[in-house]
């Protein structure tokens, strides 16, 4: 029995086109010189300050992956952290005018980046990708895909 061609087969399909997507969004990134996680945190702040376990939790990564991302924001100054006063054992994480103006430069090499990727689709085909993939089941431990 011969094997389905890869465009056949979804899970290759994606995964070969998340590779370029990824690597072109990784360029658009590049403009400030971040990594993702960075850009993910710097977004999540831009509305305004929030405690470092929130801040976790918004992004679904350890507490203990947040420290590097936030001390990489730190030493480049677009993120500041600083005890809570009302609890000492907190830290609130707020973004710097700098992480702001990063962001906004990263924001424009996003949507630059999002064109070319997606500019061939409408913003309903556009909306109906955004809902399927957000239904695509992924466990990054591995388990829990297929029979056990």
């Amino acid at each position: 029995m011969a094997a389905a061609p890869p465009n056949d087969r979804l899970g290759f399909l994606l995964s070969f086109r998340g590779e370029l997507t990824s690597a072109r969004i990784r360029a658009a990134l590049g403009v400030a010189g971040l990594h993702p996680r960075s850009v993910m945190a710097l977004m999540q702040l831009a509305p305004g300050t929030m405690s470092q376990r929130e801040l976790a939790a918004a992004m679904e990564v350890d507490p203990s992956q947040l420290v590097a991302v936030l001390n990489e924001l730190e030493d480049g100054g677009l993120a500041e952290r600083r005890r809570d006063p009302a609890d000492r054992r907190r830290h609130i994480v707020e973004i710097t005018e700098a992480g702001g103006a990063a962001l906004e430069r990263v924001d424009a090499a996003v949507s630059a980046a999002e064109q070319e990727l997606f500019g061939d689709l409408t913003d309903t085909e556009q909306a109906l990708l955004r809902s399927l993939l957000d239904r695509v089941v992924v466990d990054p431990s591995g388990h829990g895909c297929g029979a056990e």
